[in-house]
């Protein structure tokens, strides 16, 4: 397994909507090990194939214990509110209050292949909602109202700089504590 670099938000990737995988292969499978280990790194508890530079329409999880691939996400059904705060691995430092279903049910195609569905309340919940939102071009910062959006894009670039870097590099020592909060999706 090898840690990938986490595109920014500057990059285009990150607004593209991705292609489904259809069949899950070796090569796929390899992709979402390198996922995790790069999301375990990051200290997130989601990451979505366009964050790592990839178009293929996967995502995966790992909420307090409960860890999933997902290939071919599709959320059939949504159910109330809930209102909390978000931040991004590819938007670093910048986070915001974000309403979403309170509980969702997604369709996908799990790690060996074969099609699931799975019921999720809570984080997990939205995590999945989060993550499925990338494969689609849709960041956390959209949810907010315009105003709020300026401001956390004015927040992301004061704090890393004008340059518009695309990527950053995930190095093993920040897997030194892995944390569980919903504003590392």
């Amino acid at each position: 397994m090898s840690l990938l670099d986490i595109y920014l938000l500057d990059a285009p990737i990150l607004r593209e909507v991705t292609e489904p995988v259809g069949t899950v292969t070796d090569e796929l499978r390899r992709l979402a090990d390198d996922m995790f280990e790069t999301m375990a790194a990051a200290k997130g508890i989601g990451l979505a194939a366009p964050q790592v530079g990839r178009r293929e329409r996967l995502c995966v999880v790992d909420v307090d214990g409960a860890r999933f691939v997902l290939f071919d996400p599709e959320i059939t059904r949504t159910e109330g509110a809930d209102t909390a705060e978000e931040g991004c691995l590819s938007i670093p430092d910048v986070y915001g209050d974000v309403t979403r279903p309170a509980s969702v049910t997604v369709r996908a195609l799990d790690r060996d292949g074969k099609p699931f569905e799975l019921e999720a309340t809570g984080l997990l919940a939205r995590c999945i909602q989060h993550e499925v939102d990338h494969l689609h071009g849709k960041l956390f910062i959209d949810y907010l109202s315009l105003l709020k959006r300026r401001a956390a894009i004015a927040k992301y670039r004061k704090l890393h700089g004008p340059d518009r870097v695309l990527t950053r590099k995930v190095v093993p020592a920040e897997a030194a504590e892995h944390h569980h909060r919903a504003e590392e999706l």
